[in-house]
């Protein structure tokens, strides 16, 4: 009975363990069909993702890039890895030890470490990082992985077997080819395997080691960090198909030969042949299928088009353009388009700092004020870009960072507001306390803190009756105060874009949010509000800017007309939620989509309300003391 009862129990066990890994995939496959972006609530049959995916220029050529560099890697790797390992069969004890440990090192370092280190051997030979760096660093790193799985074939081979196969007349390459490698094939089909799958699935090392625009599939789902495109689970539901296709044909073909093996030996081994060449008939066919969908994005260029052949390469925010973007720029101009992703201008900054080389930069208004100071953008040309520059909401103009619009030009604006549950948070209460509700002991334990100096201060600051631009360090220092007590007795949760889904599911009471975001958590989610403190804000824009050291300027100033006019301007505004700086695609959105959704039309008006100006001081102190403010939160909730 107790036996019987284990059995039963395993069984469970097993079946809950095989749901708990092949329910999120499930999952992913039912929202590849999706009508809607939502992620969360499926609202209908439709293959507009898949439509979505074979259009987005930047997707389709991440999975070219990540199954070329994964097959590539496979291949030299498991070369290199093999005849490694046999060398080491055939060396003394203390080679074979030392290759050992040299070979176990790369498995055992954190990833970081190896990526940091490969990074810094790129940098110091000057080496341009991009695809042959990434492709260098995935064959370094598959290497280990197939002499680990080579080497415990090698050690049940008889050591003296190459040596008969010389002494009967076979050359070292013939006891090579036709003795060793057929006894260790199995060794080396998993080596292979797992090398593939490490190259496939890599992030870490990938996201240090390569540049000029190539990225892999990982890094592109990265830079989705903020909103995940659900176009994605269309690219991922095919790897699925073909990966579940290769499986299903290594296990049924075995089977099928088993059973045929006395006809085709009637036959005198006719069918057995063919048994043989079907297989490869099959992968071959699913090898050209899968290339036509890769390469099926690709529309030929027109002569006609001004910038054939050309290369614009754009420095932006992840998930900032609209699902036709890209390919509306490059079919109206012929030129590609390659759009590098940063987290925050800082990341930004740094890489610009150092000198990168880019067409256009996209960052925020006091990044733009640090550019200008440094040097390091170019003016632009008025009459290159008047009629664009008149298509414009005059609010989003002539600001603070940049008057006159002489170094940038507005991409999308936008405000910095409290997003909350209606079915939670009493309006009179945000009416009455504005940014202090972070601090009424109604909401302990409901609330998000954003985790950004700039804007949890500016918060505090307001909250105090004080400019989020101040120098003073007495109102600095009250502000850290206020900050302080919130994460002491709120117990607030700290967090960055995973806000959105999280309000948009009503997971907590209220959270301080940018407004683009509250106004895709407000489209997803009927029961969520916006609301911004008489108190005052931050009214913030991003602009477009071409840096001094850009090498194609002309192809910049076609790429910031085309985002400035109607469609380009509606489709990313439709997209991302965040304020279109087109007059004309604003107010249809405004009056049509997100109609009743007073996030998405920053507010005007209020004297209180600031634009960020860049102060080097201010920002030290902001962020040394925004880091005694998380340690005091992890203190708290401990």
């Amino acid at each position: 009975m107790q036996t019987k009862e284990k059995r039963i129990f395993g069984k469970i066990f097993m079946a809950l363990a095989i749901i708990f890994f092949y329910l999120p995939i499930v999952f992913m496959v039912v929202f590849s069909f999706n009508d809607s972006k939502s992620l969360t609530v499926f609202t209908g049959f439709s293959l507009r993702w898949y439509e979505t995916m074979l259009k987005n220029h930047s997707m389709m050529e991440s999975l070219y890039v990540t199954l070329i560099i994964a097959v590539v890697a496979t291949v030299v790797s498991t070369i290199i890895g093999t005849i490694t390992a046999i060398g080491m069969v055939y060396s003394k004890k203390w080679v074979k030890r030392f290759i050992q440990q040299v070979n176990d090192l790369p498995m055992m370092n954190p990833e970081i470490v190896t990526a940091i280190g490969l990074m810094l051997l790129f940098i110091t030979f000057r080496i341009e990082r991009g695809f042959t760096t990434l492709l260098l660093a995935h064959i370094a790193f598959c290497i280990p992985y197939v002499m680990l799985s080579v080497m415990p074939k090698l050690r049940s081979l008889d050591p003296n077997l190459a040596d008969a196969a010389m002494d009967l007349g076979a050359t070292p390459w013939q006891a090579l080819t036709k003795v060793i490698v057929p006894q260790i094939m199995p060794g080396i089909v998993s080596g292979a395997l797992i090398a593939f799958t490490m190259s496939f699935d890599d992030f870490i090392i990938s996201y240090f080691t390569t540049g000029q625009g190539v990225k892999n599939l990982s890094i592109m789902v990265y830079t989705m960090s903020k909103r995940v495109n659900p176009s994605i689970n269309a690219i991922s539901t095919l790897v699925v198909v073909f990966i579940t296709i290769g499986l299903l044909l290594a296990n049924i073909v075995p089977i099928i030969r088993e059973k045929t093996k006395k006809k085709s030996q009637q036959q005198d081994g006719t069918f057995q042949k063919r048994m043989g060449k079907g297989p490869k008939m099959v992968i071959g066919l699913l090898v050209i299928v899968l290339a036509i969908s890769l390469f099926s994005y690709k529309k030929a260029a027109e002569d006609n088009k001004p910038f054939v052949g050309q290369t614009l390469h754009v420095y932006n925010w992840g998930e900032y353009v609209g699902e036709n973007f890209v390919s509306g720029f490059e079919e109206q101009t012929g030129a590609k388009l390659v759009m590098d992703n940063f987290e925050s201008n800082e990341q930004m900054y740094i890489k610009v700092a150092n000198n990168e080389s880019y067409d256009i930069l996209v960052p925020s208004d006091y990044m733009i004020q640090r550019l200008i100071q440094e040097d390091l953008l170019q003016p632009l040309d008025k009459n290159r870009i008047q009629a664009s520059l008149d298509l414009l909401d005059p609010n989003v103009l002539d600001k603070p960072f940049d008057p006159g619009n002489e170094y940038s030009v507005p991409y999308f604006w936008g405000s910095v507001g409290i997003v909350y549950d209606k079915r939670k948070v009493d309006i009179e209460d945000l009416e009455k306390e504005g940014f202090n509700i972070f601090l009424d002991p109604k909401y302990k334990g409901d609330i998000y803190l954003y985790d950004s100096e700039r804007d949890s201060f500016m918060m505090a600051l307001k909250a105090l009756g004080y400019s989020m631009n101040t120098e003073n360090p007495e109102e600095i220092n009250d502000a850290y105060n206020w900050l302080l007590q919130c994460v002491q007795t709120m117990k607030p949760e700290i967090v960055t874009d995973e806000i959105i889904d999280n309000m948009a599911q009503g997971r907590k009471a209220l959270g301080l949010v940018y407004s683009g975001d509250a106004t895709y958590i407000m489209t997803e989610n009927e029961n969520m509000g916006y609301f911004m403190p008489t108190q005052g804000s931050n009214l913030w824009s991003d602009g477009m800017v071409i840096p001094k050291n850009a090498q194609n300027v002309d192809l910049a100033y076609e790429f910031i007309n085309y985002t400035c006019q109607y469609e380009a301007a509606y489709d990313n505004s439709s997209y991302v939620g965040y304020t279109a700086s087109n007059m004309e695609a604003q107010d249809e959105l405004a009056e049509g989509e997100f109609a009743g959704i007073d996030s998405y039309v920053p507010r005007s008006g209020n004297p209180k309300d600031e634009v960020f100006t860049y102060n080097e001081n201010t920002r030290k102190t902001f962020a040394d003391l925004w880091s005694r403010i998380k340690v005091a939160a992890s203190n708290a909730a401990d």
